[in-house]
């Protein structure tokens, strides 16, 4: 296991098997539609290059990178647009592909922003799912994994920049220098 570890929560096998079912509902879903998947960076990278390339449509990709974070392991509550859309979405089916839904405050904001601009919808895609931090009502329409109220890192997320490249998700330690969220 890696340092700074405390338990794996997740395999690359466990991430690649359940990607690739909602892959499958993506594609039946979307069928004919004008999809535009947009990654929140920069969590949700890894995720939405291993989904997008198991969906079996034509669609264009983007990205919105936001920060609420810090190198805390709370979020502050406050959201940051850190880059714009570059595509055009107005009538388009958009796609928010997140790494992880946590308190929600982040994807109500982004959802709310992007409605604004007309398209002809926008669902949320998740790898993971935190139920119980959850301090807004919120839809996520695809949802990999429901995980526990504790601070996870790897296959894309981090704790102050680290541990994005771990090819699974594990726990991170409850350490002075850093703790659990």
């Amino acid at each position: 296991m890696d340092r700074g570890i405390a338990e794996p929560l997740l395999s690359r096998e466990e991430i690649s098997a359940r990607t690739a079912q909602m892959a499958e509902e993506i594609t039946r879903d979307y069928r004919d539609r004008d999809l535009v998947m947009v990654g929140v960076l920069k969590g949700a990278f890894v995720f939405l290059a291993d989904l997008a390339r198991e969906v079996d449509l034509p669609l264009e990709i983007d990205f919105v990178a936001v920060s609420s974070y810090g190198v805390d392991t709370e979020s502050s509550g406050v959201v940051k647009i850190v880059k714009d859309l570059d595509l055009e979405i107005t009538g388009k089916d958009v796609l928010l592909v997140e790494d992880i839904v946590d308190t929600g405050l982040t994807l109500k904001y982004l959802t709310a922003m992007l409605r604004d601009r007309g398209p002809a919808s926008v669902s949320i895609c998740a790898l993971l799912n935190k139920p119980d931090a959850r301090k807004v009502d919120l839809e996520v329409r695809y949802c990999g994994f429901d995980v526990p109220a504790k601070f996870v890192v790897g296959y894309g997320l981090d704790y102050a920049e680290r541990y994005r490249q771990l090819p699974y998700v594990g726990v991170l330690e409850d350490e002075g220098s850093g703790g659990t969220g």
